[in-house]
């Protein structure tokens, strides 16, 4: 049974749900709304910007308006939100619709006329007010999987007037969720040096001891000086197995609130802090996020709230105090994390400490240039959230530069020299990082300015040089050269790079620029005849595939049409 008092003082804290319209925005879809993706979910490099609602693993469902409005930006891309349309409406909010199979016909038609316009797949409009209208329950698009989705879905967000994302529970839209949020780990980390638990000086993880409520114990810790906590946690809801984000976190210490984590409402330039806000380097090793509910040096954060020594406890000597973690989901199903502390001024030195005598110092409040034979990074302010000691090393065209276990608030930039290279290889030649068990190289943007070659990461790892010779493939999927394709809908075809990858493509049919669009998950170019572009009987194709260093290869073909 939960405590009376915890009750009483967090019972007006319940989400204050009369601030945002409640019966304004419909559900997009018309089936029963099931999330795979929870609003403010950890991802890898960002929180969650909506809900992702499950379409029964279908594309092709109907999407509705949430309300009236206009369209006021369509975004076709290859990668992100896929196609992806957004409405404004009346009352200054806008919703997004992402991962789109296809647009309602007279929108389809609107951006095809765009694209063809552009002579590119990937386009972006801003419609004026007056342009695109649209009704409430209108059906504006079919539900799909483009872009960077791992499924058929539906990306759906709800934006204020400075294009901060709010979770769209807010707005009375239903998930059906009874079940507590569980917790699979909870850590405890030393501010500094002068404080310990269990007799370390070190993150510890703490033994938790479910409880038949569903809330948990911690087996007693002994601990002394400043301390910080941090939680592993999901929520589930009843009609998904997924492990979706929770909602609120809080913390007390002996009665006393210590932090509040509220996941209603952030701004897409602070997500990248995530990184910040997990613990990187659990993260990286274990494959798990640890939510700090503590505050560190260069968080600039919008969620939390009542804050106090930012989110540490400060445990004395010979004490006997309690730590609760209060963690729940939107619809308030809650659970419990009781942690007893023993205040005991006991601090055993770690294991083995890090040599830091072959490392370099890289301080976050200014510029540090890297410099080893051929090749020179560069580190801007505030790149690191912390000075850190970093590995760097350079053997022949290969750039150890630590393990990708550090978070990392900006880009830092590689430059490699390309002197020594012959200029009829300098071409081909490109700044890739090394992934897995056979240091595969992976394409990054980069660029040439006379000999130097650069390129940025925000992640560290290992970087080599590359080189791409081989032109991209081209193969038909669905027809043969002077074959005729009259009952055909699509024309399709395979496009491949083994190295560099991907840059750019062009179709034309009898000279005439068509639209092709690209799945990159199934490397796959597809034409629409319905675009009524090919009205010839004998029909030219040319298609010319370019990847990222400039290798291209053409193919062409005659088909026939009646």
């Amino acid at each position: 049974m939960k405590p009376l008092l915890f009750f009483i003082l967090f019972s007006c804290s319940i989400y204050g749900q009369s601030e945002y319209p409640q019966d304004y925005f419909r559900h997009p879809l018309d089936i029963p709304l099931v999330l795979s993706g929870t609003f403010a979910e950890l991802r890898s490099s960002h929180f969650h910007g909506g809900l992702d609602i499950k379409t029964q693993r279908k594309q092709g469902l109907k999407v509705y308006t949430a309300a009236e409005g206009y369209v006021s930006r369509i975004k076709i891309s290859h990668f992100g939100y896929g196609k992806a349309i957004y409405i404004t409406h009346p009352n200054g909010y806008t919703t997004v619709y992402g991962h789109l199979k296809k647009l309602s016909d007279r929108f389809e038609e609107y951006i095809k006329q765009c694209q063809y316009d552009k002579e590119s797949y990937e386009v972006e409009v801003f419609p004026h007010s007056e342009e695109l209208l649209v009704a409430a329950n209108e059906v504006i698009a079919f539900s799909g999987n483009t872009g960077s989705s791992g499924g058929p879905h539906l990306h759906f967000e709800i934006r204020d007037n400075q294009e901060r994302p709010i979770n769209p529970l807010l707005f009375g839209m239903k998930v059906k969720d009874s079940k507590q949020p569980y917790v699979s780990a909870v850590f405890a980390y030393p501010k500094d040096e002068n404080a310990s638990i269990n007799g370390k000086n070190e993150r510890t993880q703490l033994r938790l001891i479910p409880q038949k409520s569903g809330d948990y114990t911690v087996e007693k810790i002994t601990a002394y000086g400043d301390i910080g906590f941090g939680v592993t946690s999901y929520d589930k809801q009843d009609l998904a197995p997924n492990n979706n984000g929770v909602s609120n976190i809080q913390t007390i210490f002996n009665g006393n609130k210590s932090i509040e984590v509220d996941f209603k409402r952030f701004s897409f330039e602070e997500t990248k802090h995530i990184k910040r806000y997990v613990d990187y380097n659990y993260y990286k090793t274990k494959k798990s996020k640890i939510q700090k509910l503590f505050i560190e040096q260069n968080n600039p954060l919008s969620l939390y709230k009542d804050v106090h020594d930012n989110g540490y406890v400060s445990v004395e000597d010979s004490t006997a105090t309690v730590y609760k973690i209060r963690i729940r989901d939107y619809h308030n199903n809650e659970t419990w994390v009781t942690v007893p502390i023993e205040g005991k001024p006991l601090v055993v030195k770690k294991d083995s400490l890090i040599d830091e005598s072959n490392k370099t110092l890289i301080y976050s409040d200014q510029s540090t240039t890297l410099t080893s034979g051929l090749i020179t990074v560069n580190f801007y302010e505030n790149t690191l959230y912390d000075d850190e000691f970093v590995d760097f090393e350079v053997n022949s065209d290969t750039l150890f530069l630590h393990e990708d276990k550090i978070p990392l608030q900006k880009n830092f930039y590689i430059n490699y020299d390309l002197t020594k290279y012959k200029s009829e290889h300098q071409d081909k030649i490109f700044i890739s990082k090394l992934y897995g068990y056979y240091k595969r190289p992976n394409y990054i943007k980069t660029t040439r300015k006379g000999n130097v070659l650069s390129a940025r990461s925000k992640t560290f790892g290992t970087f080599a040089l590359a080189m791409d010779t081989i032109s991209p493939t081209i193969k038909p999927i669905n027809f043969q050269d002077k074959k005729w394709l009259s009952k055909y809908r699509y024309l399709k075809v395979k496009i491949e790079d083994d190295l560099s990858g991907i840059s750019k493509y062009r179709a034309t049919v009898n000279g005439q620029w068509i639209l092709m669009e690209y799945d990159y998950k199934t490397k796959t170019l597809i034409h629409d005849f319905n675009d009524n572009i090919v009205k010839n009987t004998k029909n030219e194709l040319k298609i010319i595939v370019t990847d990222n260093v400039g290798n291209s290869s053409t193919f062409e073909a005659t088909f026939y049409r009646k």
